[in-house]
């Protein structure tokens, strides 16, 4: 699994123009499976994203997690994050998981970050989605099940 983590003051997702989902301080999530991916790879990324401490302290050093600040998370699938355009301009897809599959091991993630204390609002999965993100630092975080980066 892939994600990027951007820490944000505010971030709401719209389908259609009807808000899905929408935080204050926190993590936007955005969330892509890999071909391959397991469940343990759903609950490395869980784990990952409640207890990264990319907030901070009362020393200004980034030591605080979204649960320590009473952050939320808003959770975006985005298989987009496995396209691979090394070899060219237009990007291949194969290394995204199949919908199916992809949306079972998005929710498990989902549904364990919530497990750890934090609470998720989502997207819709497989839909045109509008991110509006109000990213704070700028603080963008990458992380990857493989540990690949």
């Amino acid at each position: 699994m892939r994600c990027v983590i951007q820490r944000v003051q505010e971030a709401y997702v719209t389908v259609e123009e009807k808000e899905t989902g929408r935080i204050e301080k926190g993590f936007c999530a955005l969330i892509g499976v890999e071909k391959g991916d397991t469940e343990k790879d759903a609950v490395y990324m869980a784990g990952k994203i409640a207890k990264l401490r990319i907030f901070e302290d009362e020393n200004e050093k980034m030591n605080l997690s979204v649960k320590d600040v009473g952050g939320k998370v808003l959770a975006v699938s985005q298989f987009t994050l496995l396209g691979d355009a090394r070899g060219q301009n237009r990007p291949g897809f194969t290394l995204a998981e199949a919908p199916e599959r992809a949306n079972e091991l998005y929710e498990l993630t989902c549904n364990e970050i919530r497990k750890l204390g934090v609470e998720v609002e989502n997207g819709i999965f497989r839909t045109h989605m509008v991110v509006h993100i109000i990213n704070d630092g700028p603080v963008t975080i990458l992380l990857d099940s493989k540990k690949q980066f």
